[in-house]
C-alpha cells in the first residue's frame, strides 16, 4: 500500500497528500472529502479502503490517522450538489480539503508536495497530482483519506438522524436502500435530500 508513496519520495516528493471522498451516491446529505498527509506509515490499526472496514475498525483507524498526520476535511451540502451536480461538488470538496491542508504547511514546502487522488478526475491544484482508479485500495495515503471522509460523513448523517428520525439515516447514511426509499414514499422528502437525485426515485 506504500508503493506510490515510495516512488514519489524517490523523486523528491516527501510530502504526499492522499485525497478521497465519501457520499457521492446517497440521496441526502453532503459529499465529503478528506486530504491526509501521513507523517508516519506505521499503524497498529488496519488502514484500507474504508468500505472494507467495519464501523469499529474505521473509528479506531480514524483516531490513529489523525494522530499521525496533517489533515483537512471539507464538505459540500445538498443544495450546492443540486446547483452544480455531484461530480462538480465532489471536485469542489476535494479542492477545498487540499487547499485547507496546504495552508497548514510552510509555503516553502509546497515544492515537496505531491497529491494522490482516488478515482479518475481532472482537478486543479497548485501542486502536482495523480489520479488513481481504485486508489483507496492501492495507496496508504488515499486509504487514510477515505477513512476520515467516511467517518466524518457518517457522523454528520447520524446527527441528521436525530432531526429526521423517520428516514433511518443512522442506518443507511442517506444511501438509496429499500428502507430509505420506502420512507420517502411514506413521508416525502426532508430538507437535506438532494432534489436532483430524487428524480430517479419513485416517491409516489
Amino acid at each position: 500500500m506504500t508503493g506510490y508513496e515510495k516512488a514519489l519520495k524517490n523523486k523528491g516528493y516527501d510530502l504526499i497528500v492522499g485525497v478521497d471522498e465519501a457520499g457521492r451516491g446517497p440521496l441526502a446529505g453532503p459529499v465529503v472529502a478528506a486530504a491526509v498527509l501521513l507523517k508516519d506509515f506505521n499503524f497498529a490499526c488496519r488502514i484500507d479502503d474504508s468500505k472494507k472496514l467495519t464501523p469499529a475498525e474505521r473509528n479506531a483507524a480514524s483516531g490513529e490517522i489523525k494522530s499521525k498526520s496533517i489533515y483537512a476535511i471539507s464538505g459540500v451540502n445538498h443544495k450546492k450538489i443540486d446547483q452544480i451536480n455531484i461530480l462538480q461538488a465532489t471536485i469542489l470538496a476535494m479542492k477545498k480539503a487540499v487547499g485547507a491542508l496546504l495552508r497548514q504547511l510552510d509555503p516553502s514546502d509546497l515544492k515537496r508536495v505531491f497529491v494522490l487522488v482516488d478515482g479518475n478526475m481532472r482537478l486543479e491544484f497548485p501542486v502536482p497530482y495523480r489520479s488513481i482508479v481504485g486508489g483507496d485500495g492501492k495507496s496508504l495515503s488515499i486509504a487514510a483519506a477515505s477513512i476520515l471522509a467516511k467517518e466524518h460523513r457518517d457522523r454528520v448523517m447520524s446527527s441528521f438522524d436525530r432531526i429526521y428520525p423517520q428516514y433511518g439515516f443512522i442506518r443507511h447514511k442517506g444511501y438509496p436502500t429499500l428502507m430509505h426509499r420506502e420512507a420517502l414514499k411514506k413521508v416525502g422528502e426532508a430538507a437535506i435530500h438532494r432534489k436532483s437525485f430524487l428524480k430517479c426515485v419513485r416517491t409516489g
